[in-house]
């Protein structure tokens, strides 16, 4: 895999070969400066070359692949597939390719929603197919589609893809689709079983790396309570207290998520949930709730720590930590989006010491941890003596802070 070096910087999206209607359409919805994936990546991806693109999440990877794919298809016909491990990322997905290229055809494939209104969709020959790679499998085994003119492929998001199982139907789909086409790859993190895929199904695939994978985005500041499970309600009801602005909370579990979404409304906040106990209407009520300001809390598992694309989110909070300390940088990559500064705050209980650290491990850095004057000062156990350990340098995040005396 051959890494790529960053271009020479142009003045804002011309120069890096995009044609004129996608320059007018960036101008239509104010985009002037490319981010620094949509910079490397384009110009690669306008060649038609196999493209290997890492970055962390909310640094605009859609528009990287996504005007390419309309490009390139608009000079080679056939079609693009775009495949993606949620439902709620394959409509923003569609939205942003849309607002590209408005009269072109792009059609939704997700679970949970209409077979039939997706087959009468599929049998309109759309130019672009976003799908979640089961629902797309059931298509194609019921004969509702098929992906033999599919040109261009990109798998948006594939870590989160194979975390969530979907390893068997990706490995079927790229068996299917023809092996003269350009595949994109895009992934916040490049585990094994990435560069695995990577090497077996593209050709000389060119990586592209904005940042070191699992670094997190510079303009989120960092913070940890060690707290007892039967003061994290207490601690959450005084953190939204302190903070008033639009606030993401992470659980572990389906269940949980229900109870605390009860709990911050009996706090007197107005609050959705998102997991998949919840219909695909459901969730789409609360996520467009949660845009619009109708719910200032939005309570969700892991489904949604790569799928929401919300301007403006003030504070992401880990109630629970993550199973995989990879997910700790897709959940805080929802705030702090676009250059805009964000904060987030995690829940650890004394006996999760090794999870903080596998985080401060990942991100190289030591997360700040901040106590609360009104609950019990809980702590981890006293660390080993230093002979005893050894850790990577590591920069930190900012410096040990009590209750209030933060942004």
């Amino acid at each position: 895999m051959t890494t790529h070096p960053t271009p020479p910087s142009e003045s804002g999206f011309y120069g890096l070969g995009i044609a004129p209607q996608f320059l007018e359409a960036l101008e239509r919805v104010k985009f002037h400066t490319p981010t620094p994936i949509q910079q490397q990546a384009i110009p690669i991806a306008l060649e038609g070359k196999d493209l290997v693109g890492i970055a962390q999440t909310g640094t605009g990877k859609t528009l990287a692949f996504g005007i390419p794919m309309l490009q390139r298809l608009a000079q080679t016909g056939g079609r693009g597939l775009v495949l993606v491990p949620t439902r709620e990322l394959a409509v923003q997905v569609q939205q942003d390719l849309i607002k590209m290229a408005p009269k072109e055809k792009v059609a939704v494939v997700i679970g949970g929603a209409s077979m039939h209104l997706q087959v009468k969709e599929l049998r309109g020959h759309p130019k672009i197919i976003v799908a979640t790679p089961g629902r797309l499998i059931d298509h194609l085994e019921q004969r509702t589609t098929t992906v033999n003119d599919v040109r261009l492929l990109v798998l948006d998001e594939a870590d989160r893809m194979l975390d969530m199982g979907f390893a068997p139907q990706i490995q079927k789909i790229l068996r299917s689709v023809p092996r003269d086409r350009q595949t994109m790859l895009f992934s916040a993190t490049m585990p094994q079983t990435i560069t695995n895929l990577a090497m077996s199904y593209m050709k000389l695939p060119i990586q592209v790396e904005i940042a070191k994978s699992g670094t997190a985005a510079e303009n989120v500041t960092h913070e940890l309570f060690v707290v007892s499970k039967t003061s994290k309600r207490r601690l959450l009801e005084k953190i939204l207290a302190q903070y008033h602005g639009p606030t993401l909370m992470f659980i572990r579990t389906k269940i949980n998520a229900q109870k605390i979404t009860r709990a911050v409304r009996e706090m007197g906040h107005r609050a959705a949930e998102i997991h998949s106990d919840r219909s695909l209407g459901q969730r789409r009520e609360a996520l467009e709730g949660f845009k619009s300001g109708r719910y200032r809390v939005l309570v969700a598992t892991d489904i949604a720590s790569r799928g929401i694309d919300v301007k403006g989110i003030e504070l992401v909070i880990n109630y629970d930590l993550p199973e995989d300390s990879e997910n700790y940088v897709h959940r805080i990559g929802r705030t702090g989006r676009a250059g805009a500064p964000g904060h987030a705050i995690s829940f650890a209980t004394p006996d999760q010491e090794q999870e903080v650290r596998a985080i401060e491990r990942l991100m190289r850095a030591v997360l700040p941890i901040s106590e609360h004057p009104e609950l019990p000062k809980e702590s981890f156990p006293p660390p080993r003596p230093m002979s005893q350990r050894s850790s990577p340098t590591r920069r930190s995040f900012g410096p040990r802070r009590r209750f209030g005396r933060g942004r």
